[in-house]
């Protein structure tokens, strides 16, 4: 049987949130209000459990003031969720998407929101139900597949380049009190988010000294050279690791069963830096401090990107236009253009062959030696963290000669 067409418009986001996730919510509503073709505009409140339960929120009528503050806020002012979409639940979604007439479903989420739109697509389009399903994409991983780079990781990028360079200040400052840091960032099966710390290098002694990546198998002996050879030559060491690196047997610190299983099956485990950083003190026998910032890397304001908010914003209005030229089942995907000054437009991509997909690094942004990156990575990642990072004053550096104090023979 075939439906007719809603008018109305669903929102949600869902997963890990972003610091410009609201944008892409922003860049719909907007949008919307734009074109004649739509009535009222809903938010699930907690995505897929918010539509399973009724709890559709009326944003039809929010103010210009109200949208820019929503913009700017962290998290996903709808609720987020990690929930997955059972098929015996399929025909209640559908009543209530049938129920308030919604006829457009916009989904702010990473790889498993784009298997949950997907699954909707084909279910409402199996029921005959006229619905058109956008995926806008957000992730501070970066691994979803056809899109040159996700809204999310460019600030979350940002974020841990300025860490980095934060650390490595410190560590340099501390000296033999405690001259090496290890720092745990997210990143559950790609190394996008670890390999940013490299975008706050400089020089040679500067932050970070080696980056352990999930598409990279470590090797602790090579590990701990790189560490010992940085401590030795500069005084400080600084390495930067991914949350579910691996060595040969298995996950870092021989920790065989994960310690939650989420709905869609991800694993999770205790992490790989607490793990180095004990490795690096029984190997050196100094104080290795261990960071792990948490949600706070994808939630701190003041390290969006300018470049992550306005395509938060531009992948949220296209979902909204491509909609109205009638596609569905689809992702909006971030086409880079070609030239020396960096540009992007959009695209699309089926969702079909977007969900439960992930885009590790490719081979040509990985170091030859380990730990790490290539120029080529460093190029194409630049310009999504937006303007130029602080630029640091040294007094001091190794080797540095001094004059030796009166009746003192010289070093």
């Amino acid at each position: 049987m075939h439906m007719a067409k809603g008018r109305n418009v669903l929102i949600a986001q869902s997963g890990g949130c972003t610091a410009v996730m609201n944008g892409s919510l922003v860049g719909v509503v907007e949008e919307v209000l734009e074109h004649r073709d739509f009535d009222k505009v809903y938010g699930a409140v907690h995505g897929l459990a918010g539509i399973l339960e009724g709890r559709l929120l009326d944003i039809t009528m929010l103010a210009p003031w109200v949208r820019v503050r929503i913009a700017g806020t962290p998290g996903a002012v709808l609720g987020s969720g990690r929930r997955s979409l059972r098929p015996e639940e399929m025909p209640r979604v559908l009543e209530v998407l049938d129920k308030h007439q919604i006829g457009y479903f916009f989904a702010i989420g990473g790889n498993d929101s784009a298997e949950t739109a997907h699954l909707m697509a084909v279910g409402a389009k199996d029921m005959g139900l006229d619905l058109a399903v956008m995926h806008v994409p957000k992730t501070i991983d970066n691994d979803l597949v056809f899109t040159d780079h996700t809204p999310g990781y460019g600030s979350a990028g940002r974020f841990v380049a300025l860490a980095t360079m934060g650390v490595g200040r410190d560590a340099e400052a501390m000296g033999d009190a405690s001259p090496v840091t290890i720092l745990e960032v997210m990143g559950r099966d790609a190394g996008w988010l670890a390999a940013s710390a490299c975008l706050a290098k400089r020089e040679e002694m500067d932050a970070p000294h080696y980056i352990c990546l999930p598409e990279v198998t470590l090797d602790e002996n090579r590990f701990l050279a790189g560490m010992e050879e940085a401590y030795r030559r500069w005084g400080f060491a600084v390495a930067v690791t991914a949350e579910n690196v691996e060595g040969p047997s298995g996950p870092l610190g021989r920790q065989q069963e994960p310690y939650f299983v989420d709905d869609f099956g991800h694993r999770y485990f205790d992490g790989a830096g607490r793990y180095l950083a004990q490795l690096v003190t029984s190997h050196l026998k100094v104080r290795v401090r261990f960071e792990k910032p948490g949600t706070i890397q994808r939630s701190l304001m003041a390290c969006v990107s300018d470049t992550d908010a306005q395509e938060a914003n531009l992948v949220g209005q296209a979902a909204v236009r491509y909609a109205i030229e009638g596609h569905s089942d689809s992702m909006v995907s971030l086409v880079r253009l070609p030239g020396r000054k960096y540009q992007c437009d959009t695209g699309l991509a089926p969702l079909g062959e977007v969900a439960g997909k992930v885009r590790a690094m490719p081979p040509e942004y990985l170091g030859d030696s380990a730990g790490q990156v290539t120029r080529e990575y460093l190029e194409y990642a630049s310009p999504l963290i937006g303007e130029p990072l602080p630029s640091y004053a040294r007094l001091i550096t190794p080797g540095m000669s001094w004059p030796s104090p009166k009746g003192l023979p010289p070093l």
